[in-house]
């Protein structure tokens, strides 16, 4: 997922932006989705994609703290996820960095 958003220390990443690529990759109980063939036992990407964007359209200081904000809706949203990891990746302001990444780890076996 790429978005444009406005987290960051520094003055000119909370004026101008940035562009961020986030990274989802999920394990979750799928037995009932599979015998079912019903959208509401699956992992719904769209949703998944929605509490995404609404958290990487609010600011944050952090990477760190975004992440964690993403994380717990997306183990709150959704129980049946047994693990996950999500990245977030941007353009570092600084000579000689291509990109700052934080990547948290989630989900029912995380607690």
């Amino acid at each position: 997922m790429r978005f444009r958003a406005y987290h960051g220390c520094l003055p000119e990443e909370r004026e101008r932006g940035n562009w961020f690529t986030v990274r989802f990759k999920g394990d979750y109980r799928l037995r009932a989705a599979a015998e079912s063939d019903e959208l509401e036992q699956a992992l719904d990407y769209r949703g998944v994609y929605e509490i995404v964007a609404h958290e990487m359209k609010r600011p944050s200081s952090l990477l760190e703290h975004v992440a964690g904000r993403i994380a717990d809706a997306l183990a709150e949203q959704y129980p049946q996820l047994i693990r996950f990891e999500l990245s977030i990746a941007k353009a570092a302001p600084m000579p000689g960095v291509a990109c700052s990444v934080v990547t948290v780890r989630g989900g029912a076996e995380a607690r």
